[in-house]
């Protein structure tokens, strides 16, 4: 049976999970429920709980204040979190699960059944890593991880050159001339990267600005990327797209 431990400042929202947890998931006690990081602390040290849900905005802290004391703790993390914003891109782009509130029952079941499935290694890498892109999007450790058939790789958004739309699966093409399939539509890859350096000019193309060598007019035109790669620019993009490449001088 997995121990879990909520932490979250509105009361009401601890007692609908914890009653949600308890009605709908099975093999998983809540042990504890707290109001604050201290409280969850000290929860931590006294239940040892597999899982924590975890509130995103708290009076005064937010649940990263807890999380950068947990580095090297064997557990998981699930955030929870009215707010889709910055916050949530970060966590999209370490792997690390979170429920949007209101919590939807599906979505809280999944999220529990996936608890104990990944691995201790790969769990204290996720967190270390969103600490990192918690501190700046443009960072230069900033890093997407990429799930693959045993497990994640971690590697660095400046390094993407661009990103393919292929079916449910995204084709990421690196500088150094490297291809990841990854099981994620690319709109995902377009909600996790920095708009200032990424831009969507095609549905099926996400380009890295920084790497554009030239671009070649026409009714949409195409961009010629630094491996000699030419993307069509679709026509409904190409007015944006010149605007954002006017606008980085």
């Amino acid at each position: 049976m997995l121990r879990s431990i909520i932490v979250d400042d509105e009361l009401k929202s601890r007692e609908t999970l914890r009653m949600m947890i308890t009605s709908f998931c099975q093999g998983i006690n809540v042990v504890a429920t707290c109001q604050n990081v201290k409280e969850g602390m000290e929860a931590i040290q006294t239940f040892k709980p597999d899982v924590i849900f975890l509130d995103v905005q708290m009076q005064g802290e937010t649940g990263f204040d807890l999380l950068s004391k947990l580095e090297g703790t064997k557990l998981d993390v699930i955030f929870t979190t009215a707010h889709s914003d910055y916050a949530i891109r970060a966590l999209k782009s370490s792997a690390i699960d979170y429920l949007l509130k209101p919590i939807d029952i599906a979505d809280l079941q999944m999220a529990v059944a996936k608890v104990g499935s990944k691995k201790e290694t790969h769990l204290t890498e996720r967190l270390h890593q969103l600490l990192q892109n918690l501190k700046s999007v443009r960072s230069e450790n900033y890093k997407l991880a990429l799930p693959i058939s045993d497990g994640l790789i971690f590697i660095r958004a400046k390094d993407i050159l661009y990103c393919k739309a292929s079916g449910n699966y995204t084709e990421i093409f690196m500088i150094d001339g490297k291809k990841h399939l990854v099981s994620r539509q690319l709109k995902e890859y377009e909600d996790m990267l920095d708009t200032r350096d990424f831009f969507r000019i095609h549905h099926s193309f996400l380009i890295n600005l920084n790497f554009v060598k030239s671009y070649v007019r026409g009714e949409g035109g195409h961009v010629v990327m630094s491996d000699n790669t030419s993307i069509d620019v679709s026509r409904r993009k190409k007015e944006a797209f010149m605007d954002r490449i006017g606008s980085r001088g």
